[in-house]
């Protein structure tokens, strides 16, 4: 099949493109910039509907667009993460009204981080949504409203937890304080933390775009997250249990609001969290290749 990719660029873009292309299907990646990808290349501005809007006919859509999120809280990086996010799913929404058939499937990302700060809840598919923070919910719920108008046959939108891969900027960011000493728990260290392997990730989409499989016969929202969430804590000691490093001290909250001004971070990150289960993907049999953080990191770093 033909499958058109926005957000093709970011690390997740490149991986799903690459499997794609690895089970023969035609991948046509829409970019703003030029690019060196593999795959045919179609400008597209991100925002109003134009010559490219052609190329979704027939075929089906993936929507990974946005910035990441990985920097400061300010109104204007929340700005800029909601419209980097729901420009491109407003574009590609009026696209596909344009067609003349709707397009098969239209993959949609999202956040769990649309859930804000649960605290102890477990999360589901049916799990109400969160007012704030903004640049957490209030993001996610924009970014998901944007694509209300989609004409497609089937729709899947992935809430999706921390992608777990080598050299992409979340593992990055946690392999480095573990290596710079600061490998023990963060503030109290009972923040849940919701994870998924990357190469789960890639099956769940990839099923959920060829309709086979147990997540290929999902619609509406699913949670792509391991089915094992760990406290703030544990994941710090896995960390370092990977990464061979001896115990370290608490960070304190104080420190992670400090430090997050330096490194230009978001300290909600690190101090917020949710529990999460695929309570979908699991009624429906599909079978992770990582279930458990433990096993997972060692095949990571």
């Amino acid at each position: 099949m033909k499958v058109v990719l926005a957000g093709g660029s970011g690390a997740l873009g490149r991986r799903l493109a690459g499997a794609l292309a690895a089970r023969g299907h035609e991948v046509v990646v829409l970019s703003r910039r030029p690019s060196s990808s593999p795959h045919r290349t179609v400008w597209w501005d991100g925002a109003t509907p134009g010559p490219w809007a052609a190329e979704l006919a027939g075929s089906a859509v993936v929507n990974l667009a946005g910035e990441l999120v990985d920097r400061r809280p300010t109104a204007a990086n929340v700005a800029l993460l909601r419209q980097s996010r729901v420009g491109p799913t407003r574009a590609l929404a009026a696209a596909t009204a344009s067609l003349e058939e709707p397009v098969p499937v239209w993959l949609q990302a999202s956040t769990l981080a649309i859930y804000g700060d649960a605290h102890e809840e477990v999360l589901t598919e049916s799990s109400a949504l969160a007012t704030g923070p903004p640049q957490m919910a209030g993001v996610a719920r924009a970014w998901e409203r944007a694509a209300d108008g989609v004409d497609a046959e089937r729709t899947v939108v992935l809430r999706t937890s921390i992608v777990l891969d080598r050299g992409t900027p979340a593992l990055d960011r946690l392999t480095g304080v573990v290596r710079w000493g600061l490998g023990g728990r963060i503030a109290s260290g009972r923040q849940w933390f919701s994870w998924i392997h990357v190469d789960d990730w890639l099956s769940i989409a990839v099923q959920a775009l060829e309709g086979e499989g147990a997540a290929g016969g999902l619609t509406g929202v699913v949670h792509a997250t391991a089915p094992g969430p760990v406290r703030n804590a544990e994941l710090m000691r896995l960390l370092r249990q990977a990464l061979r490093r001896p115990a370290a001290p608490p960070t304190p909250a104080w420190a992670v609001r400090a430090g997050s001004v330096l490194l230009r971070t978001d300290p909600a990150l690190a101090l917020t969290g949710r529990r999460a289960v695929p309570a979908r993907l699991q009624d429906a049999g599909f079978t992770f290749a990582h279930p458990e953080l433990e096993q997972a990191l060692p095949d990571l770093v």
